[in-house]
C-alpha cells in the first residue's frame, strides 16, 4: 500500500508538480499560496499542466487500443449478443471512444444504420461522453479511488439501465429516417504500428483542440470557487442539508457545454468547500451527458418525443445518483 500511495501521489495527483508551482508562486512571483490571489494562481497553474499531461497520456493510450475496434469490427462483435449483455457491451464500448457528447452522436448514426438495437446504441450515446477510461484515472488524481470507482460504475449502471429501457419502449420509429440509410460492410484496412501510433496522436491533437478552452474555463471557475467564495455561502445553496441540492446542481449542468475534463476542476472546488459528493456528481453528469448542445445535436436525428424520453430516463438516473451519493458519501471520503 506503501509503494501504491507513492505512485498515485506522484504519478496521477503529481504532488511534485504541485510543489514545483508552490516554489515558483511563493518563492517567485512572491505571492504566498496561502492568500487568495497566489492560491489562485497555484491551483490554475498545478491543475491546467496536470490535466493537459495526464489527458495527453490517457488518450493516446485509449485511441491506440481503439484502432483495434474499427465501426465495422465493433458492429460485428456487438451483434453477436442481445438484451442486456449487448447494452452493457455498448456502455462499456463507450468507455473506450474518448468523445464528448456532440462527437459521440456520428458514432451513433453508425451503429444505429449499421443495424444495431436503438437501445444498445443508447447505451453507447449516454456512456461515451459520461465514462471513460481517462475519467477515472484524472477523479483518482484530484478525489481518490473510492469516488473515481464509483463514479464509472454508477456511470456504466445508467448506461446500461437507460438503453434497456429505451429498447423495451421499441422506439425505432422515433428516428429520423435518413439515420438508417444503406448500411455497409466495408471493412476498414488493416493498419500498420505506425499507423496505430500516427492515429493515436492525432485523436490527441484533435481532442486537445476541441476542449482546451473548456479545460481554462473549468480550471479558471475552480480557482475562483477555491479561492475567493466562501464557504457558507456555497454550503447555503449546495451543502447537503439542502433537498433541491442535487435537482439544482443537474439543472445548472444542462446549459453547460464541457466534458468531464473540463467539470473536474470544478467539482475539485466545490467539494472542498462541503459539497455533497452527490449534488457534485449530478452536476458532472448533467454537464457531460445533457448539455444544451449535445440536445440540439441530437434533435436532428432523433424526433422531439424519443429527445424528450432520453433525457427524462438520463435526468432520474442522475437524480437517483446524486441522492444516493449524498446520503453514502461518509463511505467515499
Amino acid at each position: 500500500m506503501t509503494v501504491f500511495t507513492w505512485l498515485n501521489d506522484q504519478l496521477l495527483k503529481m504532488n511534485w508538480l504541485s510543489d514545483i508551482f508552490k516554489w515558483l508562486v511563493d518563492d517567485v512571483f512572491g505571492l504566498p499560496v496561502s492568500e487568495r490571489v497566489g492560491g489562485s494562481i497555484h491551483f490554475f497553474l498545478y491543475d491546467t499542466v496536470k490535466i493537459f499531461i495526464l489527458l495527453s497520456v490517457l488518450i493516446f493510450t485509449i485511441s491506440y487500443v481503439q484502432s483495434y475496434f474499427p465501426p465495422e469490427r465493433t458492429r460485428r462483435i456487438l451483434g453477436r449478443f442481445k438484451g442486456v449483455g449487448a447494452n452493457t457491451l455498448g456502455a462499456l464500448l463507450g468507455t473506450i471512444t474518448p468523445f464528448c457528447s456532440c462527437s459521440s452522436i456520428p458514432l451513433f448514426i453508425g451503429f444505429t444504420r449499421a443495424g444495431l438495437p436503438i437501445g444498445v446504441t443508447f447505451s453507447f450515446l449516454i456512456s461515451s461522453p459520461l465514462v471513460d477510461l481517462a475519467s477515472v484515472l484524472l477523479l483518482a488524481s484530484i478525489f481518490n479511488w473510492k469516488i473515481a470507482l464509483a463514479y464509472v460504475i454508477v456511470g456504466l449502471i445508467l448506461a446500461v439501465v437507460g438503453g434497456t429501457v429505451m429498447g423495451k419502449m421499441k422506439l425505432e420509429r422515433y428516428v429520423e429516417p435518413f439515420v438508417y440509410g444503406e448500411a455497409t460492410e466495408a471493412e476498414a484496412p488493416q493498419l500498420l504500428q505506425r499507423d496505430r501510433f500516427r492515429f493515436a496522436k492525432d485523436q490527441v491533437l484533435m481532442i486537445i483542440k476541441k476542449v482546451w478552452l473548456y479545460i481554462l474555463i473549468g480550471v479558471a471557475i475552480g480557482a475562483a470557487i477555491h479561492n475567493w467564495i466562501p464557504q457558507p455561502i456555497i454550503s447555503a445553496i449546495l451543502g447537503q442539508q439542502n433537498w433541491y441540492s442535487v435537482p439544482l446542481a443537474t439543472l445548472v449542468g444542462v446549459p453547460m457545454y464541457a466534458d468531464i475534463f473540463g467539470t473536474l476542476p470544478i467539482a475539485e472546488a466545490l467539494v472542498g468547500k462541503g459539497v455533497g459528493i452527490g449534488t457534485v456528481l449530478s452536476f458532472m453528469m448533467a454537464v457531460t451527458a445533457l448539455s444544451l448542445p449535445s440536445m440540439i445535436l441530437l434533435k436532428k436525428v432523433v424526433k422531439t418525443k424519443l429527445l424528450l424520453i432520453f433525457a427524462a430516463i438520463v435526468i432520474v438516473g442522475i437524480l437517483i445518483i446524486g441522492f444516493s451519493f449524498n446520503a453514502l458519501s461518509f463511505l467515499l471520503l
